[in-house]
């Protein structure tokens, strides 16, 4: 008896590698734009109708000690399912980039220091983004900046719920049945013959 594949397909749907060695001191403008099959998988992935464009402008800038920040926006058009309807509802989408990638050997002390500056009132920046085997993947960022971007709850602007209202039955309710016994009508005695 065969046994079901259970395997799990971590490949992310869009990948652009950039590799950092490769990335020059006055740093690196990528244009980027996912392909069909790519935006297939993206919608796939994130249970979206469709996706009709996924593009970037990054802007990769080497800092001290190896990390890299990258810098830009993605934009484009996904269709969503409404949450009322259920009808296809198509949403234009435009996402900032501001991130930070290290190498892992460096990930815990930066995360650290970022949880120092927690103490002021300026916006917390995030956590820096592993460097994973040299390679910072575009494609990936710009996925899942997609995805945090989407409203979670999309919803036409006419669609409103309406809630079915079924009125109860009164035969239904629990006490029905001993309502059924208390009308019962009664069943006539048998009388015994008496002796004479």
């Amino acid at each position: 008896m065969n046994k079901p594949d259970r395997t799990v397909d971590l490949t992310p749907p869009w990948s652009v590698p950039i590799a950092v060695i490769q990335i020059p001191e006055t740093g690196l403008v990528r244009d980027i734009e996912a392909t069909p099959e790519e935006r297939k998988r993206i919608a796939e992935l994130g249970g979206l109708v469709s996706v009709g464009a996924v593009k970037g402008e990054l802007l990769l800038s080497p800092v001290k000690g190896g990390t890299v920040h990258v810098t830009g926006r993605i934009w484009g058009k996904v269709e969503q399912t409404c949450v009322v309807t259920l009808d296809p509802l198509a949403a234009d989408f435009e996402e900032e980039i501001d991130v930070i990638f290290a190498p892992p050997s460096q990930i815990r002390e930066l995360a650290e220091s970022v949880d120092e500056d927690v103490e002021s009132d300026e916006e917390t920046p995030d956590p820096p983004e592993p460097i994973e085997n040299g390679f910072i993947d575009l494609g990936k960022l710009a996925t899942d900046a997609l995805f945090l971007g989407l409203d979670p709850y999309p919803r036409k602007p006419d669609a409103v719920f309406e809630p079915v209202v079924e009125v109860p039955d009164p035969e239904e309710h629990p006490f029905a049945a001993l309502k059924a016994l208390k009308t019962a009508p009664e069943t006539p005695k048998s009388k015994k013959p008496g002796k004479g």
